[in-house]
């Protein structure tokens, strides 16, 4: 059997394990965690990532358990709509279940080892980088350029056993600011993003929730309600960190998947999606073609599309976080929901 070696358990190197073929490939899994997370945000799929859940065989457990996102609005700090956006049969899974089911639909003949990996397996087999922002893997192929870039900005997110009103789901940007929630399993989800100096590891949680609190005081009452309510004990913390291009995910019998290859701002919320679609991709090249004619086909359907999304959401994340440039961003906003409002009223005339 040929022999591949999955660096990372997380999100791709689960979903990718699950889709191998059994019969062709010893899989093993390299993951230093013990056990999977018990606190994690919710995730956004997308139609391209509920079609890889489809092939992992999880999509109705998926939705079994997520809520469907329904309708928001992006709005300004006070919470006055800017516009309206449906997101269709998109639902919002929370990191926790994913894991969950990921791990569930992983055959047992896969080979688990707990380990911190830090340099790469000698045993020939093909070595897929699945180890997030940081990789080792991507580290020690594609050498010391490729390390993880620091952004300015800080991300905190949370739960609430309460429900969120339906009239306060949605984004809202401040200067050099924004807030989301969103409806999740059993309760809501929160998320904030502004820039600090703290960290970038070992930030306690606590505090920066305390340092939220001041920093939203001024904003929507519905940001200051569900900050009052969150803890820290049901909060996440760190730094946003992005990967510069390495120029190609393959490299010899080395391949990266998943945050590894093409880790993003969450701005568009499709990190955790386009890392299941990675792995649906490969596995499904892998299981088809010799693996020289794979792996170049992988790059060939993954690297353009991923560099994309990845400056879209760089974009994305400079306006809805932008500072000196916030009034202008406000004014264009502004302008745009009096025309469409004016639009709205013209409309219901004529009917």
């Amino acid at each position: 059997m040929e022999t591949i070696s999955i660096i990372g358990g997380g999100i791709a190197g689960l979903a990718l394990a699950a889709c191998l073929d059994s019969a062709r490939f010893d899989v093993t899994v390299y993951e230093k965690r013990p056990a999977l997370p018990a606190v994690g945000n919710a995730l956004g799929m997308w139609p391209n990532a509920q079609r890889a859940l489809a092939r992992l065989g999880i999509l109705a457990e998926a939705r079994a358990v997520s809520p469907v996102i329904g309708t928001g609005s992006v709005r300004n700090a006070q919470g006055e709509p800017w516009v309206s956006v449906s997101a269709g049969q998109m639902f919002a899974i929370s990191r926790v279940d994913l894991l969950r089911l990921l791990d569930g639909a992983v055959p047992g003949t896969v080979r688990r080892i707990t380990t911190n990996v830090r340099s790469l397996p000698a045993d020939g087999s093909l070595v897929v980088g699945a180890d997030g922002v940081h990789s080792t893997v991507r580290r020690e192929v594609w050498g010391a350029a490729t390390r993880a870039r620091l952004t300015p900005y800080l991300a905190l997110r949370g739960t609430l056993p309460a429900p969120v009103s339906p009239g306060d789901v949605g984004e809202y940007w401040g200067r050099g600011d924004l807030f989301g929630m969103a409806a999740a399993r059993g309760g809501s989800f929160w998320y904030a993003s502004y820039r600090s100096g703290l960290g970038p590891y070992g930030i306690d949680a606590g505090s920066v929730l305390e340092q939220a609190r001041e920093r939203y005081a001024a904003h929507a009452p519905a940001i200051r309600r569900t900050l009052a309510a969150a803890t820290p004990e049901a909060c996440l913390v760190q730094r946003l960190w992005t990967v510069p291009n390495p120029g190609s995910y393959v490299r010899g019998r080395t391949v990266l998947i998943g945050d590894a290859a093409h880790a993003m701002l969450p701005t568009l919320g499709r990190g955790a999606c386009e890392s299941l679609v990675d792995a649906a991709a490969l596995a499904d090249l892998l299981n088809t073609l010799p693996e020289h004619q794979a792996l170049r086909a992988y790059d060939r359907q993954r690297w353009l599309r991923t560099r994309v999304l990845s400056l879209a959401s760089s974009a994305l994340g400079r306006v809805a976080l932008a500072e000196g440039a916030q009034p202008f961003r406000d004014r264009l906003l502004n302008l745009g929901r009096r025309r469409n409002g004016r639009a709205a009223v013209v409309s219901g005339s004529a009917g």
